[in-house]
């Protein structure tokens, strides 16, 4: 009822706030015999860390995550694995003067209004911070199914404010701070240090696609992978949209266009983004997300007190001017998650089952 444990069969329960202690996650349901180390996952939570260009919060925590349950003599036991990061640069002072007035476009009143009371500090559950954790729990989806299925997921930034973003190579993508698939990044750096100094901020759109899908995941009515998916990136902090393949384009497309035309070699186009029926052909999945601008930002905005009473906010402290920047590792983590949940799903209830064509090749778009 809660909502915070995200999948039934690799089931991740979340916990923690902004400025507590610590945040982390409780994974319960991954396969026992797999080889584990928080090697394993420190490498997908550095990329997704602060402080790590001037284009993101200074906040400098390092993330380091410890596993304290779960794993014995370096193999997952079967047992839930505990993920624990502690919390080592929290400024709660920089929250003392909005604890009494709402931040426009933040959860401040809706969180008031459902419990009564909330933590100003750092957005407290609703902060992007609890998003290190569902890192760390993708990052162990990630190596199970990169073990079992060959699978492989990889995410870059397709738009940075209204600047378009072409895509030229997933090789650029780990050289710039943006996650941006291009050589060449100085005109996305002069946009943030603009945007950066005028006090404001900016939204992005971000692609994430899995390779190496086993075809048959998913289930045909009410437990969709496609829908699952949009499920889990609208549980991203600050996502607001979410297209599958060609997504919105499919408007525009004749049907003698959209539909992807199998051949004896494969399919010729995939602007299903690798789902038809709910189910996964063996493509690459393709996921695009749209995330708004940061919230938290010091232009002056009309709001009310917790009295009802007209005044203005200023959002100090240590605060992404766009919140996107840091979005493709999360989303990488979230697919993880999805794919892993049915992965798990089709062996319990498919294992036995021998199609009568093997699996084609897959088309990228």
């Amino acid at each position: 009822m809660s909502g915070n444990t995200f999948g039934n069969l690799f089931a991740v329960t979340n916990f923690g706030e902004s400025h507590g202690p610590a945040i982390g996650c409780v994974i319960d349901g991954c396969p026992p015999g797999m080889a584990l180390a928080a090697t394993d996952i420190q490498p997908d939570l550095d990329r997704r860390r602060p402080g790590t260009s001037r284009h993101v919060t200074q906040r400098q925590e390092a993330d380091q995550v410890e596993i304290l349950s779960g794993v014995y003599e370096g193999r997952t036991t079967g047992t839930p694995i505990c993920l624990l990061i502690r919390n080592t640069d929290q400024r709660s002072k920089d929250y003392s003067e909005i604890a009494q007035t709402f931040r426009p476009g933040h959860a401040d009143y809706a969180y008031l209004q459902k419990y009564g009371l909330r933590d100003p500090r750092g957005g407290g559950r609703s902060s992007a911070r609890m998003t290190a954790p569902m890192v760390a729990a993708g990052a162990v989806a990630k190596k199970w199914l990169r073990q079992a299925h060959g699978t492989e997921f990889r995410g870059c930034m397709q738009q940075l404010g209204d600047i378009p973003i072409p895509f030229e190579g997933w090789e650029y993508v780990p050289r710039n701070p943006f996650f941006a698939p291009v050589a060449d990044v100085s005109h996305l750096e002069a946009y943030m240090d603009a945007l950066r100094k005028s006090g404001d901020s900016c939204g992005a759109r971000i692609r994430v696609m899995a390779s190496g899908v086993p075809a048959g995941l998913g289930e045909p009515l009410f437990d969709k992978l496609d829908a699952d998916i949009a499920f889990a990136m609208m549980g991203i902090n600050a996502v607001k949209g979410v297209e599958i393949g060609s997504g919105f384009g499919v408007v525009t497309q004749r049907g003698s266009v959209h539909g992807d035309s199998l051949t004896p070699e494969g399919f010729a186009t995939n602007h299903a983004g690798g789902v038809l029926g709910g189910i996964s052909t063996g493509q690459d999945l393709e996921v695009s997300i749209a995330i708004k601008p940061t919230s938290s930002i010091i232009t002056p905005r009309d709001t009310i007190d917790i009295q009802g009473q007209p005044t203005q906010v200023i959002t100090k402290g240590r605060h992404d001017p766009c919140v996107g920047i840091r979005a493709a590792p999360i989303a990488e983590a979230m697919l993880a998650l999805v794919v892993m949940e049915h992965a798990l799903r089709q062996r319990a209830q498919n294992a036995d089952v021998q199609p009568p064509l093997a699996a084609i090749p897959g088309a990228r778009p």
